[in-house]
């Protein structure tokens, strides 16, 4: 199993402490925030790693290298010319990517069976999963809505009543999807699953264990807590 990361972001909401380092390197209990998501994939069953960089993308690859002594194999796609948003970011990576892979942010820790979902969507012939947590505005703005095994509608911008359902923080995709996104263009990642949504191949994968993010101050400040208690490697 492979999965793709996005972490070419430029961690506006982190600064100042991301001035000078990228989001993945944020330290936490003595220990980047990338080692973490690393680890977690490890022990997933994910040993293959692409890693989609961008600003400041060179200082991750000079601490990770490839990714061997993580125990994973990390291959680094570089957005060359300013960012391409997260869907061009993939389309940017498209050659190292295999026919099915999971797709990460960069700021997210989660709880989640890779083998269980893979299975699962191995079941259908849908381009497409999103991976969702039936949030009700706990954790952040709910944004997504199913009907049945499949998700209705997808908006980071707009809610409406039946969005009691967030964005998990992972997807799975076919390959095939990424035709959908014009290359050398800025498409994000909202754009390409609400695509998929409109011809009703966006599966959903509902989970049941909270995620956590670094993305901003307050979830930086939660996942140390988190880290803190010693339950990160449970």
């Amino acid at each position: 199993m492979q999965v793709a990361i996005l972490a070419g972001g430029l961690a506006t909401r982190l600064r100042p402490l991301t001035d000078t380092i990228p989001k993945s390197l944020v330290e936490i209990c003595g220990k980047p925030f990338l080692e973490y998501q690393l680890d977690f994939l490890r022990r997933g069953g994910i040993e293959d790693v692409v890693l989609c960089v961008g600003h400041q993308g060179e200082k991750i690859e000079g601490h990770f290298g490839d990714g061997r002594r993580f125990g994973v194999n990390i291959k680094y796609s570089y957005e060359k010319g300013g960012l391409l948003g997260t869907a061009g970011a993939l389309k940017n990576a498209e050659h190292m990517l295999e026919d099915k892979f999971f797709v990460m942010y960069g700021d997210s820790y989660l709880f989640l069976d890779f083998a269980t979902v893979m299975s699962y969507f191995d079941e259908f012939e849908k381009p497409g999963l999103m991976v969702v947590y039936k949030n009700y505005d706990c954790y952040d703005r709910s944004n997504v809505a199913i009907e049945g095994n499949s998700v209705k509608q997808y908006s980071k911008k707009e809610k409406t009543g039946d969005m009691v359902y967030i964005d998990y923080g992972a997807s799975l995709l076919r390959k095939q999807a990424l035709e959908l996104v014009p290359a050398n263009q800025v498409y994000s990642l909202e754009q390409l699953l609400g695509q998929l949504i409109e011809l009703k191949a966006l599966l959903a994968y509902e989970v049941h264990e909270r995620f956590y993010e670094v993305g901003s101050p307050e979830g930086l400040d939660e996942f140390t807590a988190f880290v803190s208690k010693g339950e990160v490697f449970q």
